[in-house]
Order: C-alpha cells, then structure tokens, then sequence
C-alpha cells in the first residue's frame, strides 16, 4: 500500500519525497513534450492548413489550454491546500493520460479545442507539484528547489521533442500513444511511492473565494513590489508564446528543417535550460539573492530572444538557444521571494496564483505570437519577417527586467501578504 503518512514525519522523507516529486515532473515534462513536433504537422493534416494559418491555430489551441489553467489552477491550490498535494496529483495526471490517449483519435478541429479544454481545466498537477516542494523545503534553499523543477521540465524536454519527431516520422499520432503510455506510469509510480507533504494541522478549509481567479490575482496586487513581481512573472510566460506558436514553422521557413531536426533543436535548448536551473541557479542565487538572479535572467532573456529574431543562418538560432537557456535564472528567483513571504499554511494558493498568471499570459502569448507570425509571412504581403514573434518576445522581457530593477533588494511578508 502507498505511504499516505506525512512526509514530515517520515525519516529522511523531505529528501527522499522531492526526489519523487521531481521524477513527477520529469515524466510529466516528457509527456507534454514529446507531441510537440508532430501538433503542427496534425494540424495541418486535420484542418487541411497552410503554415500561416496553422501558426494561428496553434496560438489557439495553446491559448485555450492556458485559459482554462487559468480559471482552474487556484483550484488546484485551494484543494490541495484542504486535501493535501497527494490526491490532486494523481488525479490530475489521470486526466492527462486519458486525454493524451484521445489525441491518437481526433478527427478534426473542434475535437481537438474539446481535448484541450478538458486538458487545460484539469492539469492542476503543477500547482500541486510545486506546493509540494515548498512543503518540504525550508525557506533558505526553495530557489535551489525551483531551479530543480524547472530543471526537470528541461529534462523533460530534452528527451522528448526528439523522441517525438522520431515517433512521429513513423507514424503521427504515435507520439500521443506513447505520451499517455508514460503518463499512466506517473500515475502508478506517484499511487505507490509519493508519500503526502501536508499534514493535517498545516491544512485549511477550501474557500470558493480564494480560489476564484480573479480574486487570486489580489494576492499580487498588495503593494508595489508585489505588482512588478507578478508584472515580471508574467511577462517571462507572455514571452515564451512565440516559442509554442512560431518556432518550428519559422525554422522550417527560414532553414528548411525537418522534423526531427526541429525536435533536436528542442532538445538541446532543454539541456541547456536543465543544467541552468539545475547547476547554477541555485549557487548564483546564493551568492547574488533572489531579485539580482532574476535581473540576469531577463538581461539573457532579452538576448537571446532577439538572436532568435535575427538569425539568418542556423549557426545564429543555436547560440540563441544558449544565450536564452540562461533565462531560465528568472522565473525561480521570482517564485523564491513570493513563496517565503506566503508562509507555510499559503502555499497551494500562492502556487496556484502564479499558475493563474501563467496561464492568463499563456492566453494572450502564444495567440498574440501566432497572428505576429502569420501577419510576417502572409503571401504576397508588404513584410516577410519570421522572426517577429521572437522580437515581440525580446520587447516583453525587456519590459520584466523593468520591473524587477524597480523591486526593492529584499521582498518582506508584509510586503506580499494578501
């Protein structure tokens, strides 16, 4: 039977349980990552599109999925802070194999925005992962655990978008099959290994109040420092919409790449990104703090989207991918000083409050991106430009490195209370 005991109480838990819960991720990662290739080729194919339109519809489908982690990630929070991290995860992993599975069957458009509805309502797994890791975290070292999950998310990525192009060469709905195949065994590892990280006199009653999204989004409206924070947040997410809705298609554009060749890309900006988060971020967090870690990773971030923007040669577009890896210091450092200041009984809220700005600048990113690329490559149109979205991208982070150098040296509780 699983361990449902509270992993505080269990010797050498906390470790042994952030190892699982960053195994989670990974798999997790690895699943999401692995369709990746083959969405703009099954767009295509379904829809009968040309590349330009299928941009815009990837804006869309990533844009409703972020929409609804939007409305519903505060839940995630609110529950697992009532019911623990434990049962949250697995059932919203449960979830995602089903609907992974169903994507080796859509047979159109609209089922497709159906599967991702669903997928995008349910996929709580992240705000409950993180909150887990906050849980067995003390204050001190949750940048280091951050960089860590980030980290396995880059791992996650490095394996599976070459996998997928792979698969997907064989057969294009076969990278879904293998997709839900993994996440099932997530499912069945967290079921008998995860032990639960919230004990009982740690949890609270769920409120409809708190978890409503946008009442969730006061908690980064309580001053001044709190608004540039999730000003910061939001902006890093907004930026990373060109990378879903335009960077195959512009590759393929620009150089010609194939599919696996576009997947191997994908895959070594996730090594990249996974040794930055986790290598380095949690050793030049310690030595520089939180707020002058995010200020670098923006000043890359910056950088190397507009390489992606300028690249004429692939030679360029890869030292993009290297420079822009290390703008992967940004998000944690702005996680670590919101999750101190929460306080230990806040942290599914807090979590599932930033998952809600995720997934809100997450509707706006990857649509915004998307009409930016179609717009530059439109036949017969007065610009040919499809590097857009990507300098679109660089001016959203330049407007979150603003923001963070307006933040003060220290963020308080009193500060980032709600």
């Amino acid at each position: 039977m699983p361990d449902t005991e509270p992993v505080q109480n269990q010797p050498g838990g906390s470790r042994a349980s952030a190892g699982f819960i960053l195994a989670t991720i990974a798999l997790d990662a690895l699943s999401f990552a692995i369709v990746i290739p083959v969405v703009p080729a099954l767009l295509m194919e379904i829809g009968h599109l040309p590349p330009a339109s299928a941009s815009l519809w990837l804006g869309i489908i990533f844009s409703i999925f972020a929409f609804m982690q939007f409305l519903c990630a505060p839940i995630a929070g609110g529950l697992s802070d009532r019911f623990g991290r434990r049962p949250v995860l697995l059932v919203s992993l449960g979830v995602m194999a089903l609907n992974a599975l169903l994507w080796t069957w859509v047979p159109n458009l609209f089922w497709l925005l159906v599967l991702r509805v669903v997928a995008g309502g349910l996929a709580g797994n992240v705000t409950a992962a993180t909150a887990y890791m906050a849980d067995v975290t003390p204050p001190e070292k949750r940048a280091r655990a951050f960089g860590l999950v980030g980290a396995m998310f880059g791992l996650g990525f490095v394996v599976g978008p070459a996998l997928g192009g792979v698969l997907g060469s064989v057969w294009i709905r076969l990278p879904f099959l293998v997709s839900a195949g993994l996440i099932g065994i997530n499912v069945l590892y967290g079921l008998f290994v995860l032990p639960e990280s919230l004990p009982p006199e740690r949890r609270r009653p769920f409120s409809w109040r708190r978890v409503n999204p946008l009442g969730t989004l006061r908690l980064f409206s309580g001053d001044r420092t709190t608004i540039r924070l999730g000003l910061a947040w939001c902006c890093g997410w907004l930026a990373l919409g060109a990378q879903q809705s335009s960077f195959i298609l512009a590759n393929q554009m620009r150089f010609g790449w194939t599919l696996d060749q576009n997947g191997l890309a994908l895959a070594a900006g996730g090594i990249a990104q996974a040794l930055v988060q986790g290598v380095l971020i949690g050793r030049v967090s310690a030595r520089l703090g939180p707020r002058r870690t995010a200020i670098a990773g923006f000043s890359f971030a910056v950088a190397g989207y507009a390489l992606y923007a300028l690249a004429s040669a692939p030679l360029v577009m890869l030292s993009g991918m290297l420079v822009l890896a290390f703008g992967a210091l940004s998000n944690p450092s702005i996680q670590t000083m919101l999750s101190i200041a929460a306080g230990p009984q806040r942290q599914g809220e807090v979590q599932g409050g930033l998952g809600s700005l995720q997934g809100l600048s997450m509707v706006v990113g990857p649509t915004l991106t998307g009409l930016t690329f179609a717009a530059a490559t439109r036949p017969g149109g007065a610009l040919h430009f499809p590097g857009a979205p990507f300098a679109l991208s660089a001016l959203v982070c330049a407007a979150g490195l603003a923001a963070i150098l307006l933040v003060p040296k220290t963020v308080t509780p009193a500060r980032t209370a709600a």
